[in-house]
């Protein structure tokens, strides 16, 4: 196939219609580039087929879906219903999507088909009912969401043969009656019915049925308006979670006979629930087995002998009473048995010494989002503390007394506060702390912290500070530490003494020195620098450090700032001793492209990503070591062909080159990726003409790879196709002019033949006489061409536009400087003569054309003319004869209609003028000895 798409093979014509309509004619089922969705990229081979149809103002479930799909997602879209063939091929389908639509009706067995189906989501719609047997034969489904519709009526038999549901959720819909979710309650195997949001007035276990007890474990109930809750039986026998949030629509009237019918109960949920005081001590009576309790934006009760009633239950270990507008003065009873209190987005500025004081097993402490101003005194005597979190607090400074007794601290959160400093004693007794957050403070300095103490930390996140230096050896008594995440460094040297066991390393680094001696552990690196201002591109050792990381398997270097003018490499043997690194990224990094041996030891290589670099192209001998790649990300660059990736990618399974300027594909470059099957061009400048036609049939025959969101790249040329998506481009259209040649030469070779057989059995003496009579004019006009003498040096072919430029740059620097006779139209052409004629003369009278090439040059038809009778000379006298001088850059595309200029160009060596503030001195010699070449 020709690039160009004059494809006409020598074959019968019958033959040739049928091969291309056996490649235009393929069937879309094998197609992975789909209209209006993405098939999603798995890192895990035999993963199964993730298919993404969101967000595109579909109104039904696209055709043409593989049937090997296991994962399918067609929400917030304008589906209005079900239809029975939907999903008749889908029988591998086990999640489905089909969330935030306008479905109010669900043909009659359009489920039936998905018997492997474990997660069904159709929350945000607008049903109204489930009929009869609507999830008939869905053997397997575990968790069904039908949240957000407008449901008021459940068929009885709407769940037959469901058994395997565990878990249905009706929130906000328009149930009104218990007997209306009576299905939900049989189903064998539940374990969380969700119904908040409905429009109960009460809840009664009377309603449900008597001779049996339903399995189900968590039960939401909360933003009904209940009036009424009954439990009279012992029906929610094993029930466990029970959610009141929101509930009640005056006084919840709460009636429980039998204690021991919630004697199951372990989490109980109060967030605005409007219930007396009575309604809520007899739950909290009735609930024996309570261990987590939650009192948010009820302080109404707070202060009152409740918690106290909750506080006898021996058996509660967590109290959650975030969101109350809790105050300093606040009394809190006496919970010794509590392990976890959550205190969380209160109005705390300091708690008394009684209010936790007794809670001598308190594990967690939850003090997040108050107006602490210090840590709490009453704190420092919770000896059995093992998570502390005081985040987003105004703290301005840590104190030495502050943790000294919670020597079972396991993880602190201190995360935005005001602290500006730590002092040396201020973990002195953390000896088993392994999480540290002090992220997002105001941080100065560390005053030699983190040097002998916290042994047994491994998690530290100093990020967002503002400390300006890093003593040596800042680090060197965190032996264990796993997860170093910090600002900028003003020098690497010595400071990651110590961390020989340090797994990941997020860091801002000096461009001049990066050094990470002793870190034989990494495992995971991302460095954030700057380019300093007056940067000469001389620095040569910069990344030396990456060398002694032996281990390291992901590297992620981002570069902050601008650096046009000079390029920062990483020379290969820096990459050396790196035998296990599987990810590298750069972003921001290179602006031109990497020396071509940066990655000639990466043979470990997985994936690779080099974006928002300004490349424009790259080489194949980059990816010579990378048999073993699967994921090259080239983003945001300025590519212009994909040429290089001809190389020996045989693993590569995902190509990502959005956002460049690529305008013609290659298809032999994607048929030479034998594994790739996902491709994504999105935001690209491609053509929607017959250059590309190659890669489209390529795109929508590949039974493999997909072109994700192909459907939804628009052409940007031509002009007449912009409007046109690039895979609904009709590549047909490039094929019809040539199947007509392949006609019209074989209907000519035909009468040709039939012509020369007649001529020959006719005229055949005539035409030898025809044949001598001709050789001896054409030898006459030859000799007469050798003694003809060129009247001028150059004929110059302008447009009217760039008359000015020729007049005031080239005629001094030609005819002045070195006296070459030059024609021009309008000072050497014969006053009446035809143009054309006038032309052809002074063509052919003149040793040389010299085309000055510009946008308005290539618009004008009198010089179109021109350019094509100099390169007919060209090719018919077999001399160098043409000079092209280049006003201005121009793409490949506005050269596509001059196709003998565009072959030239590729092929031939042209002039461009040189930019402002540029010398012209070099173009004029080269445009001299252009001149010169040739001359007798």
């Amino acid at each position: 196939m020709a690039r160009e798409g004059y494809w006409c093979p020598w074959f019968p014509q019958y033959l040739s219609l049928l091969l291309l309509s056996s490649m235009l004619h393929f069937n879309p089922s094998l197609a992975y580039s789909i209209p209006n969705c993405i098939v999603l990229f798995s890192g895990h081979t035999g993963a199964g087929i993730s298919i993404d149809c969101s967000y595109h103002q579909i109104t039904s479930v696209p055709a043409g879906l593989p049937q090997g799909l296991v994962w399918l997602n067609v929400g917030e879209n304008r589906i209005q219903k079900v239809s029975k063939h939907d999903f008749r091929y889908f029988s591998n389908l086990t999640v489905l999507h089909i969330h935030q639509n306008h479905i109010a009706h669900i043909e009659y067995s359009s489920l039936v088909h998905l018997i492997e189906l474990r997660e069904l989501y159709m929350q945000d719609n607008k049903l109204t009912k489930l009929p009869k047997h609507l999830f008939h034969g869905m053997l397997k489904l575990s968790v069904l969401d039908l949240s957000r519709n407008k449901i008021l009526l459940i068929s009885p038999s709407a769940f037959e043969l469901t058994s395997s549901l565990r878990t249905v959720k009706l929130e906000v819909n328009q149930l009104n009656k218990i007997t209306n979710i009576l299905p939900i309650f049989q189903l064998p195997h539940i374990q969380e019915i969700h119904i908040g949001g409905n429009n109960f007035s009460s809840f009664e276990s009377k309603h449900l049925p008597h001779n049996m007890s339903s399995p189900v474990r968590l039960l939401n109930l909360s933003s009904n308006p209940l009036e009424v809750l009954s439990i009279t039986t012992n029906y929610f026998k094993d029930l466990e979670v029970i959610d009141l949030s929101s509930c009640g629509k005056d006084v919840m009237h709460v009636d429980l006979p039998d204690p021991s019918s919630l004697k199951s109960i372990t989490h109980v949920h109060f967030h605005n629930t409007t219930v007396s005081f009575e309604g809520i001590s007899e739950i909290l009576e009735s609930v024996e087995s309570l261990s987590y309790l939650q009192f948010s934006n009820m302080e109404r009760w707070i202060n009152s002998s409740l918690l106290k009633t909750a506080c006898r239950t021996l058996s509660l270990r967590t109290l959650d009473l975030h969101l109350n507008s809790l105050g300093s003065d606040c009394e809190l009873p006496q919970c010794g048995q509590l392990n976890e209190l959550d205190l969380s987005n209160n109005k705390i500025s300091n708690l008394s010494s009684q209010s936790v004081l007794t809670m001598k097993r308190l594990r967690r402490l939850g003090l997040r989002g108050n107006v602490l101003q210090k840590v709490p005194v009453v704190v420092n005597s919770l000896s059995s503390l093992e998570i502390l979190d005081l985040g987003f607090n105004d703290i301005l400074e840590l104190g030495c007394s502050d943790f000294v007794n919670l020597t079972s601290l396991k993880e602190l959160y201190l995360q935005y506060n005001y602290i500006r400093k730590l002092k040396r004693c201020v973990f002195q007794n953390q000896n088993v702390l392994k999480i540290l957050s002090i992220n997002s403070n105001m941080l100065l300095e560390l005053g030699g912290v983190f040097e002998t103490r916290l042994q047994k930390l491994q998690f530290l996140d100093m990020t967002r500070n503002e400390i300006p230096n890093f003593p040596n050896g800042s680090f060197k008594g965190l032996e264990s530490l796993q997860h170093l995440y910090m600002d900028k460094l003003y020098t690497t040297v010595n400071v990651f003494d110590g961390l020989h066991n340090l797994r990941s390393l997020s860091v801002y680094l000096p461009f001049e020195m990066i050094r990470f001696k002793g870190l034989h552990e990494l495992r995971n690196l991302t460095i954030y620098m700057d380019v300093p201002e007056g940067f000469n591109g001389t620095y040569a050792n910069n990344y030396k450090g990456l060398m002694e990381l032996p281990s390291v398997r992901n590297i992620t270097i981002i570069c902050k700032s601008f650096h046009f003018e000079f390029p920062l490499y990483i020379p290969s043997y820096y990459l050396h001793k790196m035998r296990h690194l599987e990810h590298f990224t750069a972003v921001n990094f290179y602006i031109e492209e990497p020396h071509l041996d940066t990655f000639m030891y990466a043979h470990n290589l997985k994936s690779l990503s080099i974006r928002a670099s300004f490349l424009t192209g790259m080489s194949p001998e980059h990816f010579q070591a990378m048999s073993n790649l699967e994921v090259l990300d080239l983003s945001e660059n300025a590519l212009r062909t994909l040429d290089f990736l001809e190389a020996n990618l045989t693993s590569l399974r995902c190509l990502i080159v959005s956002q460049n300027e690529l305008t013609v594909l290659n298809e032999s470059v994607f048929q030479s990726l034998p594994a790739l099957t996902y491709l994504d061009l999105s935001d690209n400048p491609l053509t929607c003409d017959c250059s590309n036609a190659g890669f489209l049939l390529w795109a929508l025959s590949s039974e493999q790879t997909q072109l994700t969101r192909g459907y939804n790249q628009p052409c940007t040329y031509p002009l007449s196709e912009k409007r046109t998506m690039l895979l609904d481009f009709d590549v047909r259209s490039c094929w019809m002019d040539s199947n007509f040649l392949c006609f019209i030469s074989t209907s000519s070779i035909v009468l040709f033949t039939l012509l020369a057989s007649f001529s020959y059995h006719f005229l055949r003496w005539q035409l030898v006489y025809a044949y001598y009579l001709f050789m001896a004019l054409l030898y006459d006009m030859r000799e007469r061409k050798k003694n003809e003498q060129h009247r001028y040096d150059a004929f110059i072919s302008y447009n009217v536009k760039d008359e000015e430029w020729v007049h005031r740059e080239m005629l001094p620097a030609l005819e002045d400087e070195r006296g070459w006779k030059i024609c021009l139209h309008h000072r050497d052409f014969q006053p009446g003569k035809p143009i054309i004629e006038n032309i052809t003369e002074a063509i052919y009278s003149s040793r040389k054309t010299i085309c000055v090439i510009s946008r308005p040059y290539l618009e004008s038809e009198w010089c179109s003319r021109e350019i094509q009778m100099a390169s007919f000379r060209l090719f018919d006298e077999n001399k160098d004869v043409l000079i092209l001088l280049f006003m201005e850059d121009l793409l490949d595309h506005q050269l596509s209609p001059y196709y003998r200029m565009r072959k030239m160009v590729k092929k031939s060596t042209y002039l461009s003028w040189p930019k402002a503030g540029q010398n012209t001195d070099v173009f004029w010699q080269n445009v001299h000895r252009a001149l010169e070449k040739g001359q007798p």
